[in-house]
Protein backbone atom coordinates (compact mmCIF):
# COMPACT_ATOMS: atom_id res chain seq x y z
CA UNK A 1 0.00 0.00 0.00
CA UNK A 2 1.23 3.26 -0.95
CA UNK A 3 2.86 5.72 2.00
CA UNK A 4 0.37 8.53 0.30
CA UNK A 5 -3.02 6.44 1.04
CA UNK A 6 -1.69 5.46 4.19
CA UNK A 7 -1.03 9.24 5.28
CA UNK A 8 -4.10 10.09 3.78
CA UNK A 9 -6.05 7.90 5.69
CA UNK A 10 -4.52 9.10 9.14
CA UNK A 11 -6.78 11.69 8.73
CA UNK A 12 -10.41 12.11 8.03
CA UNK A 13 -10.08 11.10 4.15
CA UNK A 14 -10.32 13.60 0.94
CA UNK A 15 -13.20 13.89 -1.28
CA UNK A 16 -10.97 12.42 -3.76
CA UNK A 17 -9.72 9.70 -1.55
CA UNK A 18 -13.44 8.60 -0.95
CA UNK A 19 -14.30 8.76 -4.15
CA UNK A 20 -11.28 6.73 -5.53
CA UNK A 21 -11.73 4.30 -2.68
CA UNK A 22 -16.14 4.06 -4.16
CA UNK A 23 -14.58 3.77 -7.49
CA UNK A 24 -12.26 0.73 -6.82
CA UNK A 25 -15.45 -1.34 -4.71
CA UNK A 26 -17.40 -0.73 -7.25
CA UNK A 27 -15.14 -2.55 -10.22
CA UNK A 28 -14.51 -5.16 -7.48
CA UNK A 29 -17.85 -5.79 -6.53
CA UNK A 30 -18.60 -6.77 -10.26
CA UNK A 31 -14.79 -8.41 -10.74
CA UNK A 32 -15.16 -10.64 -7.49
CA UNK A 33 -18.09 -12.30 -8.25
CA UNK A 34 -17.35 -13.15 -11.70
CA UNK A 35 -14.75 -15.75 -10.30
CA UNK A 36 -17.29 -17.24 -8.60
CA UNK A 37 -19.93 -17.49 -11.45
CA UNK A 38 -16.97 -18.54 -13.68
CA UNK A 39 -16.62 -21.46 -10.89
CA UNK A 40 -19.86 -21.92 -11.03
CA UNK A 41 -20.36 -22.71 -14.90
CA UNK A 42 -17.35 -24.72 -14.42
CA UNK A 43 -18.50 -27.09 -12.42
CA UNK A 44 -22.17 -27.07 -13.06
CA UNK A 45 -23.22 -25.27 -9.86
CA UNK A 46 -24.33 -22.34 -11.86
CA UNK A 47 -24.81 -19.08 -9.70
CA UNK A 48 -24.92 -20.63 -6.66
CA UNK A 49 -20.77 -19.79 -5.48
CA UNK A 50 -21.88 -16.25 -5.52
CA UNK A 51 -24.78 -16.81 -3.35
CA UNK A 52 -23.42 -19.34 -1.07
CA UNK A 53 -20.13 -16.67 -0.91
CA UNK A 54 -20.98 -13.63 -1.32
CA UNK A 55 -18.01 -11.72 -3.17
CA UNK A 56 -20.33 -8.77 -3.95
CA UNK A 57 -20.61 -7.92 -0.06
CA UNK A 58 -16.86 -7.96 0.73
CA UNK A 59 -15.63 -5.03 -0.93
CA UNK A 60 -18.94 -3.40 0.01
CA UNK A 61 -18.37 -3.74 3.33
CA UNK A 62 -14.72 -3.02 3.49
CA UNK A 63 -15.10 0.54 1.58
CA UNK A 64 -17.51 1.56 4.46
CA UNK A 65 -15.34 0.12 7.13
CA UNK A 66 -12.37 2.36 5.63
CA UNK A 67 -13.84 5.09 4.05
CA UNK A 68 -16.78 5.92 5.42
CA UNK A 69 -20.75 5.98 5.33
CA UNK A 70 -20.80 7.78 2.09
CA UNK A 71 -18.54 5.91 0.09
CA UNK A 72 -20.20 3.00 1.40
CA UNK A 73 -23.44 3.75 0.56
CA UNK A 74 -22.41 5.06 -2.78
CA UNK A 75 -20.46 1.81 -3.96
CA UNK A 76 -22.93 -0.03 -1.85
CA UNK A 77 -25.85 1.21 -4.62
CA UNK A 78 -23.77 1.58 -7.43
CA UNK A 79 -21.37 -1.62 -7.28
CA UNK A 80 -24.84 -4.14 -8.39
CA UNK A 81 -25.42 -1.57 -10.97
CA UNK A 82 -22.14 -1.48 -12.72
CA UNK A 83 -22.25 -5.07 -12.15
CA UNK A 84 -25.91 -6.12 -14.30
CA UNK A 85 -24.31 -3.38 -16.95
CA UNK A 86 -21.08 -5.85 -17.67
CA UNK A 87 -22.53 -8.99 -16.97
CA UNK A 88 -26.08 -9.23 -16.42
CA UNK A 89 -25.97 -10.43 -13.09
CA UNK A 90 -27.37 -9.98 -10.77
CA UNK A 91 -30.62 -10.85 -12.59
CA UNK A 92 -32.98 -7.69 -13.42
CA UNK A 93 -35.54 -8.83 -10.63
CA UNK A 94 -32.73 -9.58 -7.92
CA UNK A 95 -30.97 -6.20 -8.28
CA UNK A 96 -32.95 -3.17 -6.50
CA UNK A 97 -32.94 -5.17 -3.65
CA UNK A 98 -29.00 -5.50 -4.35
CA UNK A 99 -28.63 -2.45 -4.48
CA UNK A 100 -30.53 -1.41 -1.29
CA UNK A 101 -29.21 -4.44 0.56
CA UNK A 102 -25.52 -3.49 -0.31
CA UNK A 103 -26.35 0.06 0.36
CA UNK A 104 -26.88 -0.55 3.86
CA UNK A 105 -24.00 -2.58 4.24
CA UNK A 106 -22.00 -0.24 3.25
CA UNK A 107 -23.31 2.82 5.08
CA UNK A 108 -23.80 0.86 8.51
CA UNK A 109 -20.47 -0.14 8.00
CA UNK A 110 -19.17 3.58 7.48
CA UNK A 111 -20.70 4.56 10.22
CA UNK A 112 -19.43 2.88 12.55
CA UNK A 113 -15.93 3.58 11.17
CA UNK A 114 -14.15 5.45 14.43
CA UNK A 115 -16.13 3.52 16.81
CA UNK A 116 -14.41 1.53 19.87
CA UNK A 117 -16.42 -1.62 18.48
CA UNK A 118 -13.97 -4.56 17.30
CA UNK A 119 -13.97 -5.07 13.73
CA UNK A 120 -16.31 -8.06 14.02
CA UNK A 121 -18.73 -6.14 15.37
CA UNK A 122 -19.18 -3.77 12.95
CA UNK A 123 -19.46 -6.32 10.54
CA UNK A 124 -22.30 -8.14 12.21
CA UNK A 125 -23.78 -4.72 12.34
CA UNK A 126 -23.81 -3.79 9.04
CA UNK A 127 -24.63 -7.38 7.81
CA UNK A 128 -27.69 -6.97 10.07
CA UNK A 129 -28.52 -3.39 8.99
CA UNK A 130 -28.16 -4.41 5.19
CA UNK A 131 -30.43 -7.94 5.56
CA UNK A 132 -32.50 -5.73 7.36
CA UNK A 133 -33.31 -3.44 4.36
CA UNK A 134 -33.50 -5.73 2.05
CA UNK A 135 -35.91 -7.43 4.21
CA UNK A 136 -38.22 -4.40 4.30
CA UNK A 137 -38.01 -3.74 0.71
CA UNK A 138 -38.98 -7.43 0.22
CA UNK A 139 -41.91 -7.23 2.30
CA UNK A 140 -43.03 -3.91 0.75
CA UNK A 141 -42.53 -5.99 -2.98
CA UNK A 142 -44.70 -8.02 -2.18
CA UNK A 143 -47.63 -6.72 0.14
CA UNK A 144 -47.24 -3.03 -0.66
CA UNK A 145 -46.56 -3.49 -4.53
CA UNK A 146 -47.93 -6.93 -5.52
CA UNK A 147 -44.11 -7.87 -6.59
CA UNK A 148 -44.80 -11.86 -7.57
CA UNK A 149 -41.02 -12.47 -8.57
CA UNK A 150 -39.64 -12.25 -5.11
CA UNK A 151 -41.26 -14.29 -2.59
CA UNK A 152 -40.80 -13.27 1.58
CA UNK A 153 -39.53 -16.72 2.15
CA UNK A 154 -36.54 -15.20 0.04
CA UNK A 155 -35.61 -13.29 3.65
CA UNK A 156 -34.23 -16.12 5.29
CA UNK A 157 -32.94 -18.43 2.44
CA UNK A 158 -30.67 -15.58 1.53
CA UNK A 159 -29.26 -15.63 5.10
CA UNK A 160 -29.51 -19.84 5.28
CA UNK A 161 -27.55 -20.25 1.55
CA UNK A 162 -25.33 -17.29 2.34
CA UNK A 163 -23.73 -18.78 5.67
CA UNK A 164 -20.45 -19.37 4.49
CA UNK A 165 -20.05 -16.35 2.96
CA UNK A 166 -21.16 -13.98 6.32
CA UNK A 167 -18.71 -16.16 8.12
CA UNK A 168 -16.03 -15.73 5.30
CA UNK A 169 -16.94 -11.53 6.33
CA UNK A 170 -16.13 -12.48 10.08
CA UNK A 171 -13.16 -13.77 9.32
CA UNK A 172 -11.41 -11.85 6.20
CA UNK A 173 -12.47 -8.51 6.97
CA UNK A 174 -11.31 -7.93 10.46
CA UNK A 175 -8.42 -9.15 9.45
CA UNK A 176 -8.20 -7.00 6.41
CA UNK A 177 -9.06 -3.91 8.58
CA UNK A 178 -6.29 -5.46 11.40
CA UNK A 179 -3.59 -5.15 8.55
CA UNK A 180 -4.42 -1.27 7.48
CA UNK A 181 -4.17 -0.59 10.71
CA UNK A 182 -0.84 -1.50 11.66
CA UNK A 183 0.48 -0.30 8.29
CA UNK A 184 -0.97 2.66 9.70
CA UNK A 185 1.00 2.51 12.84
CA UNK A 186 3.84 1.61 11.23
CA UNK A 187 3.84 4.74 9.27
CA UNK A 188 4.13 6.81 12.83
Amino acid sequence: MSTAILKQSKQKLSIKMQTLYTIGAIAAAAAVPQLFHAVGALSGAGTAPGEIFLPMHLPIILVGMLAGPYAGAAAGLLGPVFSFLVSGMPTAYVLPFMMIELCGYGFFAGLMKNTKMPNIGRVIVSQIGGRALRAIAVLIAVYAIGNSQMAVASIWLSIVKGLPGLVIQWILLPLIVFRIDNLKKNEN
